[in-house]
């Protein structure tokens, strides 16, 4: 989109002249490793932009927005050892590239990283931006969390796996725009719907990545069919279930049992019984919902078109992507 660019480039800037050059190199060249690997920078944009929408200069928020950027970085490192992913964005996970060791290590120093880049700013802000990044970096952990629980359970219900990426994806879009709306000096309550727009759009966008995971080509650059490698409980997974005959029921429950060295066989059956059961329409239906809601809460701030319009394009574009 032609109005994040400036925002881009302006974000990509500050992390060229913040590089983890430093001593000792086999704990930060990870760092930098994983954070030069691209991606759309999607969360540090959104807090840059909502700061510059509230009526503060963006360049004002770059601390803020490397803290968020360094620690969704952390998570996906850590995230990549748990799952045994040999792929981020292309390219060898830190774990595959390094070792798991440094991998954890390297991840330990960018979470407390994330913390200091929000030093500069003066008290009454540092704490509320605090106390916002607190609260959002525990429930990443708590969604984490159950996503692992998930893989060994059976009776997982549908709003449970929304709790679980509401916590492991969602919060931290939702937290990065609070945060950008509090250094731009808006009142609490709009930045608290704000909050809710960014956390809505974050439950409709995982929706759509669990998507492009089972359905998408190898070039979004992850492991083709991960989550079903991994016996991931996604919407897709949890709503076949309920649609199948009790015969492709029973072959999809038994499939997600195995961890089979044929993983192309078994992503390719189950991708069958998904396709089966139209389950995408189902989920398209589920992701407008939250993106609704999201945009709900944009109706309830006191902002000009323009600006809204700005979040809603902002919204619009996270989802774009096809399947």
């Amino acid at each position: 989109m032609q109005f994040l660019d400036s925002y881009k480039d302006l974000f990509l800037e500050y992390l060229l002249a913040n590089r983890f050059d430093m001593a000792p190199h086999n704990l930060y060249e990870p760092v930098d490793y994983i954070l030069g690997l691209g991606g759309k920078r999607i969360r540090p944009l959104l807090l840059l932009m909502a700061a510059d929408i509230a009526g503060k200069n963006a360049g004002d928020a770059l601390p803020a927005a490397m803290a968020v950027e360094v620690f969704h970085n952390f998570t996906l490192l850590h995230d990549d050892i748990m799952d045994e992913a040999p792929l981020r964005r292309g390219k060898a996970t830190v774990h595959e590239k390094y070792d798991t060791n440094t991998a954890i290590l390297s991840g330990d120093v960018m979470m407390i990283s994330a913390y200091r880049f929000l030093e500069d700013y003066k008290p009454e802000i540092a704490i509320k931006l605090l106390k916002i990044f607190n609260k959002m970096a525990v429930e990443v952990c708590e969604g984490q969390q159950l996503d692992m629980d998930f893989e060994t359970r059976e009776d997982v219900a549908i709003p449970e796996y929304i709790d679980m990426i509401t916590y492991k994806t969602s919060v931290l879009l939702g937290a990065a725009i609070q945060m950008g709306a509090i250094i731009g000096g808006l009142d609490d309550k709009s930045a608290n719907h704000l909050y809710h727009f960014g956390k809505n759009i974050g439950i409709s966008f995982q929706m759509q990545d669990d998507m492009l995971d089972t359905f998408g080509e190898p070039k979004v650059g992850k492991q083709p069919g991960g989550d079903i490698i991994q016996n991931k409980k996604t919407y897709l997974y949890l709503k076949t279930l309920q649609l199948v005959s009790d015969s492709e029921k029973e072959e999809l429950l038994g499939l997600y049992k195995t961890r089979p060295s044929d993983t192309a066989t078994k992503v390719a059956r189950v991708r069958e019984i998904m396709k089966s059961a139209h389950v995408i329409l189902h989920s398209d239906e589920v992701k407008s919902e939250y993106k609704n809601l999201a945009f709900s809460h944009l109706d309830a701030l006191k902002m000009t078109n323009e600006q809204l319009n700005q979040f809603r394009s902002f919204g619009d574009y996270l989802l774009k992507r096809n399947v």
